[in-house]
């Protein structure tokens, strides 16, 4: 069964491009790490909630847009070995891929798909 890693962070609006760029600049490399897709979400329609919402969850401030994004990968085994090649890699060192978000925002986690139709 497929295995997805998921992320939700906030983006100065003003860097949607740079975060574009980031994005497939990265893209290739995870994939060639393993990863079967790469998938970034500009946030579009997201409500502020009352007890929790995206834009709570990552303390979004003015000018800033949601981005959801995911990674599928083949299985867990295939994303813990992808992780580790990823994070070696050169070219995703913070010197080379300087990200365009404040990191410390950035919620992420790896999820088991229950069912996929």
């Amino acid at each position: 069964m497929p295995y997805v890693d998921g992320f939700v962070t906030p983006v100065p609006t003003a860097n949607r491009g740079a975060y574009l760029q980031h994005a497939e600049y990265a893209a290739p490399v995870i994939k060639e790490h393993g990863a079967l897709s790469v998938v970034e979400c500009w946030g579009d329609d997201v409500p502020e909630g009352k007890a929790t919402s995206f834009p709570m969850a990552v303390k979004r401030e003015p000018g800033e847009t949601v981005v959801f994004s995911w990674i599928t990968w083949p299985s867990k085994a295939a994303r813990d070995e992808g992780w580790k090649k990823i994070m070696a890699d050169p070219r995703m060192q913070p010197d080379a891929l300087a990200a365009p978000f404040d990191g410390k925002r950035l919620i992420y986690g790896g999820f088991e798909v229950l069912m996929q139709q």
